[in-house]
């Protein structure tokens, strides 16, 4: 078990927990460091839909990919009822740069009739009117939409509390220790949604993949320039 966890009662800390305090203290660095809690470098769509599409065309591939491929088909077609009256071909071969794009022209083709069917429209601007968790079951509840997927749409695109975990934030976690080597993303995420306080999830998470990318690598970490030196565990420079 993680030093996290051991000292979580119910998955969540006392406010006398020295972990909880080197948590607080690791995103306070982070954020001298990345400054997205202040100033986010993402922002959020008109309609959380295009969140959503966005978010299913990032699975499997980078982000440029991604947005090369999310701005060909808005450039085909610009509304989301015309992507709902195309083929599964058609749509593939617009998305054809993000990767899989059979499986993802199908999983968006079903979320589209999915949404117009329950909420009426080809949005989700209805789904503000219903509670934050149900926000969510409905997101889950969709073909290829994960917890980190409908963590993305909440925290980005509706304003909700959410923490993705994607692989970056997964390894840091892990080398912080705050979860156990073998945990998965979608339980580190339960954990993290939990200990993190909701007005720092989103620039958290940022600050996070940044310094993933640029010093807590998969490969070779970059102890000797990291600021977290003395409240890491895992680092190299030990």
């Amino acid at each position: 078990m993680s030093r996290l966890l051991s000292e979580a009662k119910d998955g969540k800390f006392s406010s006398t927990s020295p972990l909880e305090r080197n948590l607080l203290s690791v995103l306070d660095v982070l954020e001298e460091l990345w400054g997205q809690e202040k100033n986010p470098m993402v922002s959020a769509f008109d309609d959380p839909l295009d969140g959503l599409m966005l978010t299913i065309l990032s699975q499997n591939t980078n982000d440029n990919n991604r947005d090369r491929a999310f701005d060909k088909l808005k450039t085909l077609y610009p509304l989301w009822e015309d992507v709902a009256s195309v083929t599964p071909d058609e749509l593939a071969d617009a998305i054809r740069v993000a990767g899989i794009a059979n499986v993802k022209a199908g999983r968006m083709l079903d979320v589209l009739k999915i949404i117009h069917d329950e909420l009426g429209e080809y949005g989700l601007t209805g789904l503000k009117y219903r509670d934050h968790d149900g926000v969510r079951a409905f997101l889950e509840g969709l073909p290829g939409v994960g917890p980190k997927t409908a963590a993305c749409v909440l925290v980005f695109d509706m304003d909700i509390p959410a923490f993705p975990v994607d692989t970056h934030v997964a390894r840091f976690c892990r080398r912080m220790e705050w979860v156990p080597r073998s945990a998965t993303p979608v339980r580190i995420q339960e954990y993290m949604e939990k200990i993190v306080p909701d007005e720092r999830k989103k620039g958290a998470h940022l600050n996070i993949i940044s310094h993933g990318k640029s010093i807590c690598k998969a490969r070779k970490p970059i102890c000797q320039r990291c600021p977290l030196i003395d409240l890491c565990p895992s680092s190299e420079t030990k």
